[in-house]
């Protein structure tokens, strides 16, 4: 372990070490092509941020998978993960800049990975982490090499290569409360052949991550509401609550008033009113760590079939196992026919429920006592929303099974002297088997509720089709017997498959000697074509394409499939203006990279910049980029489909509503349901969203302007600082949930709170009034465009330096070295369309803006090094974040005069206790040693003071990354591990 860090401690290298000129004799082995370039030259001095975990970093950081070595970087936004539970779909994903995994490129070894679903974004979970040699992040100028979707950037995993021997490395992790586990281990089997014309690398990696359940730590075991502080409520609850008509101080039949809804008490068989205790809730089902099981193999072989001709060829197959799990299913409020006769009904209920239907007592009675269904004379329903937890059905989970395999073959060499060739296809294929169990039929719930007793008093439904068993919702735990729950019982599955198809060919090296007058280097070029082809098919079983039918989803799941190819053209061009002269050096870089898409038409990607070194050891550079990027798959043929989306607060529910009665029935509550409209279920309401096949492309522009500094009167110290401006037009973004709810109840937005645009994207159901109830309800409708606009802005740096201590102390000492890695977002606003609000998220968290987005963010390693042994410290720095206040009017960019203040109904009821997050600082630590050459250990202790993450109550944050009162994806959930590794290598 000690020997790697020899090597290199580095969180990133800094683009001039990159910039080494190896000896004359040594330039042809040493030519490297930097991601961000495909030009190959071993002088190659890049124009574009780049920052590199290095292989010694990797061994470092013992990370479990791709994601966890990379969403710590500072510029990076914790994206899908093991983090993410309610929300999550099994995958990994990673997020540049907060500008959407989606304008994120992820490749390997410079090749385009096969998407993971239909919006066309990599799972990290299939790199072979345990294979890669080092990551290069680059932040700016890479959609004309690498595609015109980089917007963000690109992040490039390197395999090692021309290996030979065998490595075999592992590790093992638990926290110090002993749970949270984790393994990886990988082996690594390479040789040459014939003579070094040849090489066969081969990796395997297998990977597993123990669940950690929410339940499991203090802070998460129950749900806090960010409004009342106390235990959030959950309309599921066992007894069933009932909902709307029952909780109307108004209805007769001395039902009980708003509050958390009406129980029937096991005692007298009425209905009372629903306490705190009965309608609180759990993160009994929750996960704060998913669970991930994986496989992944890689292969890589190469062989000189003649002089400066190489044939080569790549597999990569990949196996994970992902699994979600939320709390019992239950009827979620949904609208029931209820027959009077029903066998589970006490009979004070029933009285109850008469009334407030105005039912007469001898009506009620006859309907009671009918042995039959609406064929029999009397036979009376009554509509009621119950809310029973299916607790004896266990938890709900989605288990997600993918496969993804693809394969390479290419042939690359030397045209000239000066010039290589390299042309090359590509297959590959991800296939999915996503599982949710234990969810439950609504159709069957309805038909088990439609029962009565027979002449011989035994309970049977009105259907008895399907082996219908009658459901008791009635009663307490136990009731709902496990014949029932075989019948109601529901799995559904959905199977997605994506295929990807690249050829690609490309000529670089000088162009034909052309040189500056003032610079000894030639001209250096970069010429392809590429042509690409993506398609992708999702296919739901019956019951999931049925609206509410799999209890609990919130939306059905229809079939989707959409295909587009892309064919291409790109040039890139380096000239060295000077060397030598009156400045050190002065080079131009341009590149172009031509596109047209079957589905948005022709479009132009783009670059230019250059740096200038005016003395050595000090070098200015500029990039300026012009990026467009063409919706994928599910932006353009999502069909139409309903999610959900968290509110813990509905404007217009509870006994006293805090917008007019007008307002609510313009969004569509029905007559008379105000002041007993019910508050959303489990926090949740739905979401309505669908693809727009008109989309057109979005055009992004990048503009970094930097420098780098490495003095050689400071030998081993290096800077970089970079300032960054992105700025993105004809945004592909829908309003959000909370522009749309605030642009048509909050009177910061509609001063007049009279039905308006965002009005009209809410669709309220037309029996209860709320946003979630029964299938009936759309909920908010998102639809998307090309009408948003995104932008951002702020500065990265690091700094290095390593420090030879016998230079100070003499004899061997050892070595230490120091590397900082840091990001100042200065700004970070979108706005979805003209008529919205412009959002300003730059240290600040809500619905809107989800997950935290501190300000400041930075990673400090040092490391002492001494023969064999080596001790590595990291410091990881969250500046503070507050809570989004709702702000003004759309118009003003960036946001600058959101409503301040300690008023709760600026920040949408956010209690004042969780609207701010101070400055997390997290200290890991690494011991090594080298036992043999062959043999290296290693213990890492990662959050050393066992640093507990911010309580922050539900609701806040959105649903995938506001879990377990925290945001498990941002802040550690797991408090202080201990990770041990060893690695054998001969």
């Amino acid at each position: 372990m000690a020997s790697l860090l020899l090597g290199s401690t580095m969180l990133a290298t800094p683009v001039l070490a990159q910039d080494a000129v190896p000896a004359a004799d040594e330039a042809d082995s040493t030519a490297i092509v930097v991601t961000g370039s495909r030009i190959s030259r071993s002088d190659l001095k890049t124009s574009s941020p780049l920052s590199v975990i290095s292989s010694a970093e990797i061994a470092l950081r013992q990370p479990n998978s791709a994601e966890e070595l990379i969403r710590n970087l500072p510029s990076v936004r914790p994206s899908l993960g093991s983090g993410v539970n309610n929300g999550g779909n099994g995958s990994a994903t990673i997020d540049l800049r907060g500008l959407g995994d989606n304008r994120t490129l992820v490749i390997l070894d410079g090749r385009r990975i096969t998407p993971f679903g239909l919006d066309g974004i990599v799972n990290l979970n299939v790199i072979p982490v345990g294979l890669v040699e080092r990551v290069d992040v680059v932040t700016g100028g890479a959609s004309s090499v690498y595609g015109a979707d980089a917007v963000a950037g690109v992040v490039n995993f390197i395999t090692k290569r021309d290996f030979s021997g065998v490595k075999l490395t592992s590790n093992y992790r638990i926290s110090e409360r002993g749970d949270a586990r984790r393994l990886r281990t990988d082996l690594l089997v390479g040789a040459n052949l014939d003579g070094g014309r040849g090489n066969v690398v081969l990796g395997i990696s297998y990977s597993k991550r123990d669940a950690l359940k929410a339940v499991d730590r203090d802070f998460s075991a129950v749900p806090v509401s960010s409004v009342t502080g106390q235990a959030s409520t959950s309309s599921l609850s066992v007894p069933a609550i009932f909902q709307s008509s029952l909780a109307s101080a108004t209805r007769p039949g001395g039902l009980p008033t708003i509050g958390y809804g009406a129980i029937i008490d096991p005692t007298t068989g009425a209905f009372r009113a629903a306490t705190l205790e009965d309608a609180a809730t759990s993160n009994i089902g929750n996960y704060l760590q998913t669970p991930l099981e994986s496989i992944n193999a890689y292969a890589a072989a190469r062989y000189e079939v003649t002089s400066g001709i190489e044939l080569y060829a790549t597999a990569m197959f990949s196996k994970n196992r992902t699994q979600l799990a939320l709390n019992s299913t239950g009827t979620f409020s949904n609208a029931y026919a209820l027959p009077l006769n029903n066998p589970y009904l006490p009979a004070a209920a029933r009285a109850q429920l008469c009334a407030a239907n105005n039912i007469s007592v001898s009506a009620c009675n006859a309907a009671a006592s009918v042995i039959g269904g609406p064929e029999a004379a009397g036979y009376r329903t009554v509509t009621v929303t119950p809310s029973r937890r299916f607790s004896e059905y266990g938890f709900r989970y989605n288990t997600n099974d993918s496969t993804m395999f693809q394969l390479q073959v290419g042939l690359r060499g030397n045209i000239t002297s000066t010039l290589k060739f390299d042309v090359s296809g590509q297959y590959g294929e991800t296939t999915q088997n996503q599982l949710r169990e234990n969810w439950g039929s609504n159709s069957r719930v309805t038909q088990a509720l439609l029962a009565y007793r027979d002449a011989s008093g035994n309970p049977v439904c009105q259907n008895t089709a399907n082996g219908c068993v009658p459901l008791n919702i009635f009663g307490g735990l136990g009731s709902i017997t496990p014949d029932m729950l075989t019948f109601v019982g529901l799995d559904s599955m959905v199977r997605r498959l994506v295929k990807l198809s690249v050829v690609t060919g490309s000529v670089s090296g000088d162009l034909f000697g052309v040189t500056s007058p003032f610079a000894t280097n030639p001209i250096a070029f970069a010429i392809g074509a590429e042509y690409r082809k993506t398609s992708a098919r999702a296919t739901p079983d019956a019951s999931a394409q049925i609206q509410g039918e799999v209890l609990g989803s919130g939306a059905r799941t229809p079939p989707d499939y959409g295909s587009y190819n892309v064919k291409e053209a790109f040039g890139e061009l380096i000239v060295p203006l000077i060397e030598d002269g009156f400045v050190k050096s002065a080079t131009l870089e341009a590149g172009i990279r031509l596109s047209d898409y079957s589905t948005t038409g022709s479009s132009t990607t783009w670059k230019a910049g250059g740096s200038v070194e005016p003395v050595g050891g000090i070098k200015l550079r500029a990039m300026y980029q012009m990026a467009v990027r063409s919706p994928n798959i599910q932006e353009l043929y999502q069909s139409p489909v309903r999610a959900l989306g968290n509110l813990t607060v509905d404007p217009c529910a509870g006994a006293s509503p805090s917008v007019p009665e007008s307002l609510c029935l313009a969004t569509g509550a029905p007559a008379g349901s105000y002041g007993s409209i019910p508050q959303p279920a489990s926090g949740q309401i739905n979401i309505s969203t669908q693809g727009n096949p008109n989309l057109d492309v979005e055009r992004a522009r990048t503009w970094t302007v930097g420098a780098v500094f490495a003095p050689s009167f400071l030998p081993g110290f290096s800077a970089t600082v970079d300032w960054f401006r992105i700025r993105i037009s004809d945004l592909i973004s829908a309003p959000s949930q909370s522009d749309i709810l605030n642009g048509c109840y909050s009177s910061s937005l509609n001063p007049s709170l009279t039905p308006n645009a965002f009005c009209a994207l809410i669709e309220r159901n037309p029996v209860t009034g709320t946003l979630n109830t029964g299938v009936e309800a759309a909920g908010v409708i998102l639809s998307s465009s090309n009408l948003g606009r995104m932008g951002t802005g702020g500065i990265d740096w690091t700094v290095q330096y390593r420090f030879d201590l016998a230079r100070v102390f003499g004899g061997n000492p050892g070595q230490f070295d120091l590397a900082m890695n840091g990001t100042w977002l200065d700004y970070f606003w979108t706005q979805s369309t003209p008529n919205t609000i412009t959002r300003e998220c730059s240290g600040r968290y809500s619905t809107g803006c989800t997950n935290a987005r501190p300000k400041w963010k930075w990673n400090v390693r040092g490391t002492y090094s001494s023969g064999p042994f080596s001790a590595s410290l990291l410091w990881t720095h969250l500046s503070g974040v507050e809570f989004e206040p709702i702000g003004p009017a759309a118009g003003t960019v960036p946001l600058t005069t959101p409503q301040a203040g300690s008023s709760s109904s600026a920040y949408n009821g956010v209690l004042a206790a969780f609207r701010n997050i101070p400055a997390y600082d997290y200290f890991d630590l690494n011991l090594g040693v080298d036992v043999t050459k062959e043999l290296s250990l290693s213990l890492l202790v990662e959050n050393l003071f066992d640093k507990q993450p911010p309580q922050l109550g539900s609701g806040v944050a959105g649903t995938a990354f506001n879990n377990g009162n925290t945001m498990p994806t941002t802040y550690d959930p797991i408090g202080r591990s201990f990770t041990v590794s060893a690695r054998v290598k001969f």
